[in-house]
Parts: structure tokens; sequence; C-alpha cells
């Protein structure tokens, strides 16, 4: 899965999306560090420790750099930016049972409005698994050579994500 760019200066405008999903009774906004505890068990029996560990910072971040989307007390989403690497959106991630509700596409211009609000002119969305969607949705390109992803070799467990698509547990077993 190769690195994307996206021109933040000419997204799609966020307000009609998010009217969109109010009107469906889901809220997306900003996560707030008291509940962090709750989303970082969500992100984990969801995904993966990865994206945990992702989130984590996010919400370390002052404001938090993660938005999350809920239908009352459900969580149904989240994604996150500058985790992984300053300028980086991602990850995110939807609950299989309420996808293509557009939960995911407000998810990711809410990120991608903050980080043009944080004075970034481009995003790269690290990592990108459905690079036709990203294309289509925030006019995003696929950055040349970018696969694997630079930006993530030498990270503890990588080598056999690239290699076999998974993580490695092997470096967690004490020797």
């Amino acid at each position: 899965m190769p690195d994307m760019l996206v021109k933040l200066y000419d997204i799609p405008e966020l307000a009609p999306t998010l009217a969109r999903q109010r009107d469906m009774g889901i809220a997306i906004r900003r996560g707030m560090p008291p509940e962090k505890f709750l989303a970082l068990e969500w992100i984990g029996q969801h995904f993966s420790q990865y994206w945990v560990s992702e989130a984590d910072v996010a919400f370390a971040a002052h404001p938090p750099t993660i938005y999350l989307a809920h239908r009352g007390e459900q969580l149904l989403g989240f994604a996150c930016y500058d985790t992984a690497r300053k300028n980086f959106f991602g990850p995110t991630g939807v609950d299989e049972a309420e996808r293509g509700q557009g939960i995911g596409t407000a998810l990711l211009l809410a990120a991608l409005h903050a980080m043009r609000e944080d004075g970034y002119m481009y995003g790269i969305i690290g990592w990108a698994g459905p690079v036709g969607y990203y294309e289509k949705t925030v006019g995003a390109a696929v950055i040349p050579d970018s696969e694997p992803p630079g930006s993530y070799r030498g990270m503890l467990g990588t080598h056999s994500i690239f290699t076999e698509g998974a993580p490695a547990e092997a470096f967690l077993e004490a020797h």
C-alpha cells in the first residue's frame, strides 16, 4: 500500500457532509481526553494495537488530533492525524456493520479540514489502503516509489507486515 498526497486547499466542503451525518443521528467531532480509555478499547477490539498506539498519541495532542463518529453512546468510527508522523492522516476506521453510510468520508474530511486549519497545504495519507477511494473522494495522488512506505520502515513488527501482511508478535516475546 503506497502513501498518497492530498491538496488540502482543494478538498470538498465539510459542512454538507456533517449535516448528512447529523440527519442520520450521527455526530462527528473531535475526541476529548476523558473518553480516551473508551475509544482506545474500542479501536483495539475492532482494529489493531498499532492503531491503538497512534490513537493514544492523537488523544495526547492539544487539541486532540482524533475525530470520533458516534450515535448516542455508540462509537462508530474514528480518524486521526499527526500521529505516526507530522502531516500524516490516519489511521482511520469505521465499524464494519456501519460502513456504507458516509461515516468514513465525514471522518476523513473532518480530519483533513483540521489539518488545513493547522496550516498544512498538503497532507499525506500514510500506507493508504483504498487508493481508489482516496483518489475519488479527495483527489489524492499516489506518491511514486512509496510502497512499502518508507515512513514505517524499521518500526518494530513491520518486517512481517511488509512481507506477510500481518504484524509480527516476535518482538513482544521475552528472550
